[in-house]
This record gives structure tokens, sequence and C-alpha cells, in this order.
């Protein structure tokens, strides 16, 4: 646990520190969500009914930016050779790596999301679903880009791959989050909470050994 625990916050520490992938992504966030409403217009009923779908995409995209970085630092300076070798298991390994990557990038978009609302015009009543929603479905987008993360480990210019890769996988998490949000907007129940912790229950749950295995492959080549 406390070796689990180190490799946590190294890896924080990294992703926060200045320049770091953890301030790209939320300004990446930040400002695709600002231009959003300029290229819509002033449409504020418009405005208010896709937020939930727009700042979804805005957070998908901005978790992109980072996920090739999360084997892809210790594997250039011949560390995840070490990691994968220490005392910690190859896949609780990844998972503090698919923690710390949420951690860093995940949350922080969801703590800012009703900020951004703002911009939008989201009735009020959607706010508890907007933060809900990212909040459940952004580990999946962790745990995901995790595996995404793995396979391309030794491709050349693997970052222009990856996204290529595991956007298809999470666009289910993508579809129940903008669903929830619009539900919760229009005072209905459509399933999408529930689908959508599923979904993240089960890409949290399996993606730490496809992480490992995806890098001991690549490792072993």
């Amino acid at each position: 646990m406390n070796a689990f625990l180190a490799l946590l916050v190294r890896d924080m520490r990294l992703a926060t520190r200045a320049g770091g992938s953890a301030m790209l992504a939320v300004a990446f966030f930040a400002a695709v969500a600002a231009l959003v409403p300029l290229g819509v217009g002033a449409d504020l009923k418009l405005l208010g009914r896709i937020a939930g779908g727009v700042l979804w995409v805005a957070a998908v995209l901005a978790a992109l930016l980072s996920l090739d970085r999360i084997f892809q630092s210790d594997f250039e300076d011949g560390s995840l050779e070490l990691l994968v070798l220490g005392p910690l298991p190859s896949e609780a390994v990844a998972l503090a790596k698919i923690c710390a990557h949420w951690l860093t990038t995940g949350l922080p978009l969801t703590i800012l999301s009703p900020v951004l609302a703002l911009l939008f015009n989201l009735p009020a009543r959607g706010y508890d679903a907007l933060i809900a929603s990212l909040a459940l479905g952004t580990p999946a987008i962790s745990a995901i880009g995790a595996i995404g993360a793995g396979l391309t480990l030794t491709v050349r210019r693997g970052g222009l791959i990856l996204p290529l890769l595991i956007l298809p996988l999470i666009s289910p998490a993508v579809i129940f989050g903008a669903g929830a949000i619009l539900a919760s907007l229009d005072g209905l129940s459509n399933g999408a909470f529930p689908l959508l912790g599923a979904f993240s229950f089960v890409a949290v749950l399996l993606s730490p050994f496809a992480a490992a295995a995806a890098v001991r492959l690549n490792l072993q080549g």
C-alpha cells in the first residue's frame, strides 16, 4: 500500500508541476467551452440545451491531451521497467497511474464544469446532473485511455494514434453523460445514470489488467 501511494503521489506531482499535463487539460477545457457560445450565437435556450453535450465533449478532448503520458514519460527514462519489476504488481502500477490521471485531470474538469456552464445559460436543475455525470463518467476515460496508452507505448507518434484508438470505446460515456443531463433538464428518467455508472465501473475494474498486459507486451518486445 505504501508503494502504491508513493507512486500515486509521484505521478500527481509530475502532472501538476509547472507546464504539466493537468494544467494544459484544464486550460484546453476552458478554451473550448468559451469558444462554442461565440460560434453558436446568443440563443440562450439553444445554449442551455447543448450545454451538457458540449461540456462532455470538451472534457473528453481535454483528457485526451494527457493520456499518452500515462506510461510514456516513465518508458522514455527507463523507470517503467523498474516499476513493473518492483514490489507492486503491474496491475497495481497501472491502477495507480489511472487514479493519478483522474485526480489531476478528470476531477479538476468536473469541478470547473459548473463555472463554464454559466457561459451556456444551463438551467439550475441541470447543474447537479452535470457534476454527477462527469464525476461518474470521467474515471472511465482515464481507465480506457490507460489501455490505449499501453498499446501505443512503443509506437512512433503514438499520441496521434491513441485518440483514434480509444474514442470509439469512450463514446458510450459521452452518450450516457449528455443524456443524463438532458433527462434532468426535461424532468425525465431515461436510465442514463445507471448505464453510465455501469460502464464506468466495468472500465475501471478491467482496465488495470488490460493496460498492464499491454505494457508487459511492449516491454518484452
